[in-house]
Order: structure tokens, then C-alpha cells, then sequence
């Protein structure tokens, strides 16, 4: 299987793990121990600690980027375009992704950390650009 292909179903997995370990463990253990019903989980009013709100906006950040990454792999693979170049673009996605997702999760909101994890996020942005760009390139 391609590189890409194996980052993609990292980055899976990475969504997944956060939506179990976060908010699923954050969920489950009030449930668990009576300190909510299962019911005070609105889908429209996201309420909580700060925790909570972090890690829940992480799982969507995941699950919003997911299919940017799952297209453009999607057609690398199509296409039969691959390079070393890919690979490292590939690999570079996954790995800022979980450093981006463990910042938003894991450090209290400030300036310095929101910077922090835009560079993660705009590394995503750009290995994207780059890989599109290796598509037409392929092609043109």
C-alpha cells in the first residue's frame, strides 16, 4: 500500500482515538459515576470544563480535515502519482495533525499556543497545496 495511503488511515485512526480518549473518556466518566445523565450531552449547546470544549473542538478540527486528506490521496493513488516528495508531505500532515490535536488538547489557550498550533495546522495546509500541485504537475 502507498505511503499516503498509510498516513491517511493514520489520520483516521488519530480522529477516532481523540473522540475515545477525550471526549469519550471525558463523557463516560460523568455518566459513569451519576454526575450527569446521558441526556445533558446537547448536540446544539456545547457546554463543559475548558478540557472538554478543547478536546471537542479538536475531534472536529480532525474530523473537518479528514476529507481534504482523504481526496487528495484518494486521487494520488488514482492517478498513480507518487514521488519521495509526496511521501514526506504525507508523512509531515500526520504528524502535525496529532502535534496540533495534543496542543489543543493537552495546553491551556493562549497566544504563544494558538500560534503554535496554527503552524501545525498551516504545515497541514501547505503539504495539501503540495501534493495537489503534484497531481497537476503529473498531468499537465
Amino acid at each position: 500500500m502507498p505511503f499516503p495511503v498509510w498516513m491517511l488511515l493514520g489520520f483516521a485512526i488519530w480522529t477516532v482515538a481523540v473522540l475515545l480518549f477525550t471526549v469519550g473518556i471525558y463523557r463516560w466518566s460523568r455518566i459513569l459515576t451519576g454526575r450527569v445523565a446521558m441526556k445533558d450531552f446537547r448536540g446544539d449547546k456545547v457546554e463543559g470544563d475548558d478540557f472538554y470544549l478543547r478536546a471537542m473542538r479538536a475531534h472536529a478540527n480532525c474530523i473537518e480535515n479528514l476529507p481534504v486528506f482523504g481526496a487528495v490521496v484518494l486521487v494520488l493513488y488514482i492517478g498513480n502519482v507518487s514521488s519521495p516528495a509526496i511521501d514526506i508531505m504525507a508523512g509531515i500532515v500526520l504528524v502535525a495533525r496529532v502535534l496540533q490535536t495534543t496542543v489543543h488538547v493537552a495546553l491551556v489557550q493562549t497566544n504563544g499556543i494558538a500560534l503554535i498550533r496554527f503552524i501545525f495546522f498551516f504545515a497541514q495546509l501547505f503539504c495539501f497545496v503540495g501534493m495537489a500541485a503534484a497531481i497537476v504537475h503529473r498531468f499537465l
